[in-house]
């Protein structure tokens, strides 16, 4: 099931601010920040040019925040070295998207940016 149209709306101008603002110009073309939508899901990743071929850029997750249409209420995912996702349960799930995304900044165990 893909987001409402208002709550997805929302959310991009949110992460575009973020986004834009975690990375400073000198650096973005060494790294970005970016996001994508997947049904009811959003994911956090940094992008980087591949190490042999510099024109190509890779992803690496960061996070991932999905919506729960029912409770209307967003969840915080963290993915481990085998790149699964599991529920980040240091936060609860939450109304406010800005407070899982302030969890992902705080980043007090160091499982979003290491």
């Amino acid at each position: 099931m893909a987001l409402p149209e208002l709550t997805r709306k929302k959310i991009e101008k949110v992460l575009n601010e973020y986004c834009e603002g975690r990375v400073p110009p000198h650096v973005r073309d060494k790294v970005r920040l970016n996001y994508s939508f997947r049904g009811n899901s959003v994911s956090l990743f940094e992008e980087r040019p591949a190490f042999l071929k510099p024109e190509k850029w890779i992803n690496c997750m960061v996070a991932q925040f999905r919506f729960d249409d029912s409770k209307k209420t967003w969840s915080l995912y963290c993915r481990d070295r085998n790149s699964k996702w599991h529920l980040y349960d240091l936060v609860k799930p939450s109304r406010t998207f800005e407070r899982l995304l302030e969890a992902v900044e705080e980043d007090v165990t160091g499982i979003f940016w290491g």
